[in-house]
């Protein structure tokens, strides 16, 4: 792989791990106060996946970089975060935290799949691990998008508002990153143009059976990740406050 290749992969491999440990963070926020004990948990675990799932992109950007993962996480300021503003927002209610965290394994299953067969065996290696977990949280999210969807008037409402935010933001996801041409073409990552088919072909049917209507307007908010949310300068002053406390600490 030439030098312009590895910066076409590393400027991807940031952006998802970026995109993963912004939301880990955000559905962290519900422990202690999920609707009921099992969700409590069952959130805690999947926020641990994504986490997880973070951490192992970071270690392909760092196999290519020589950067250290933990302070990519933890020194980083906010403009050079390349996460995407739909992963930024707050966690909402609990219908804006699960239609986001469908959206997203939606779009991560549908990915990884695509992945697998990467001519980049270390990203198709780490895509086979992260599938089996994500299996669960595609299953997790979309039983609780039906229950909401399709549930009472207050919860249809509230997934329906919720998806009136979040469907313009998803399509953020799928906005190719620079150079990426190099890597479609080599059979790296797969076009964004057919990743976010792909995905459309499994939320629009799904969204419809929720009894959800998808808004026409479907244009993200903006086309570049390094242009944020308010919302990720705060989150990122809370996560990164005790490493930043005395940066020479060991654990």
């Amino acid at each position: 792989m030439n030098e312009s290749h590895q910066t076409a992969l590393s400027t991807w491999l940031l952006a998802m791990a970026d995109d993963q440990l912004i939301l880990a963070h955000r559905n962290s926020e519900w422990i202690g106060h999920g609707p009921i004990l099992e969700e409590d948990i069952a959130l805690a675990n999947i926020a641990q996946d994504e986490l997880g799932h973070a951490r192992l992109l970071y270690e392909l950007y760092a196999a290519l970089t020589g950067d250290d993962p933990d302070k990519l996480v933890f020194f980083r300021e906010t403009a050079v975060y390349r996460s995407t503003q739909f992963v930024e927002y707050p966690k909402g209610d609990w219908a804006f935290t699960m239609l986001r965290q469908y959206l997203f394994d939606a779009a991560e299953m549908v990915l990884l799949t695509q992945l697998v067969d990467s001519t980049y065996q270390p990203l198709a290696q780490a895509a086979a691990k992260m599938r089996n977990e994500e299996l669960y949280h595609y299953r997790h999210s979309s039983a609780w998008l039906k229950r909401l969807g399709l549930g009472t008037a207050e919860s249809n409402q509230r997934t329906q508002t919720a998806l009136d935010t979040l469907w313009p933001l998803a399509q953020q996801l799928f906005v190719p990153l620079p150079a990426a041409e190099f890597l479609t073409t080599d059979g790296v990552i797969p076009p964004a143009t057919v990743w976010q088919e792909a995905w459309e072909q499994v939320v629009r049917p799904f969204l419809h059976n929720c009894d959800l209507a998808i808004p026409t307007a479907a244009a993200p908010p903006t086309a570049d990740r390094a242009i944020h949310s308010p919302y990720l300068a705060p989150l990122l002053a809370e996560m990164q406050e005790v490493a930043r406390f005395d940066p020479e600490a060991t654990w």
